[in-house]
């Protein structure tokens, strides 16, 4: 029996975010991407945008759909699993700055590791174990993921495919952390130059850009808080960090998510514009390959 793509996901939206959505909702935004996807003779697509604004739901949520309807395996990767260990940035913060301790900004992944896979399946090399970070316990989870095989690849991350950050902006303070913590600018120096280097060569692996287009950094902190309440309550872990709390560590991402807002619009190859409900109101393809 066929099935009906819109009823599909419409239920597993259903399941990924215990809202229900329009059958005319998934048609207009979310169908035409999922057939770009699909339909692409590209294979390799980056999924980027604010903390919060709901890439792992549509990475997720992308791969189901293809897998069941066009029979397709996906390769879901985040960069959010290829963070440091707690003790390798300790280790980076001693060695380049204190803010290094913090996981966000580029520097604290494991890059090679994840330029290692990319490479695995563009050679369509199987199985690849990778890894899985635990976001309460700010650590490395013992967990493993073993994909067997794919023919699509997704790579989802906030700071997935930016480019550097200008000089003028770079140095100009927004917030307090830079304003106390970075007087001297090494931390986003350091940063900036791996986003000209190890982090360029890895983001030019892929073939496409979807950036998911927010409103204002404004909005940043309540989807944060909501994120964090919720994956604590899935890992029945009463300890998450509370607003105050996710001011300052949101900082740490402040200037570079600006930055990609500011210049993905222009850069990226299908946008999602989203309002402040995190609901796409706008869905724009730059290219003639992706619809």
């Amino acid at each position: 029996m066929k099935i009906d793509i819109n009823t599909f996901i419409q239920d597993e939206l259903k399941k990924l975010t215990n809202k229900k959505f329009s059958k005319n909702y998934i048609s207009q935004y979310i169908v035409p991407i999922i057939k770009a996807i699909n339909n692409s003779k590209d294979n390799k697509f980056i999924i980027s945008g604010s903390q919060g604004a709901g890439k792992s739901t549509l990475a997720k949520l992308f791969k189901l759909v293809i897998e069941k309807i066009y029979k397709k395996k996906v390769m879901l990767l985040s960069i959010d699993d290829y963070y440091l260990s707690k003790n390798q940035r300790l280790k980076l913060s001693k060695k380049i700055h204190p803010l290094m301790i913090t996981r966000g900004v580029p520097g604290t992944h494991n890059i090679t590791a994840l330029k290692h896979h990319i490479n695995h399946f563009k050679k369509q090399h199987f199985p690849i174990i990778t890894p899985t970070f635990n976001k309460l316990k700010d650590d490395i989870s013992h967990k493993r993921k073993v994909i067997k095989n794919a023919q699509i690849l997704l790579l989802e991350g906030w700071c997935c495919g930016s480019k550097p950050i200008s000089n003028k902006y770079l140095f100009k303070n927004i917030n307090s952390i830079e304003n106390v913590f970075d007087k001297n600018k090494v931390w986003r120096k350091y940063y900036n130059s791996l986003l000209q280097n190890e982090y360029k060569d890895v983001f030019s692996l892929f073939d496409k850009q979807i950036y998911i287009q927010t409103p204002s950094f404004k909005y940043v902190l309540n989807w944060r808080y909501v994120q964090e309440k919720s994956n604590a309550s899935k890992s029945n872990n009463k300890e998450f960090m509370n607003k105050a709390d996710l001011h300052k560590f949101i900082q740490h991402y402040e200037k570079l998510t600006k930055w990609m807002m500011k210049t993905m619009p222009n850069k990226a190859d299908i946008i999602l514009k989203v309002d402040k409900n995190q609901k796409i109101k706008k869905l724009l393809f730059r290219i003639d390959d992706c619809h």
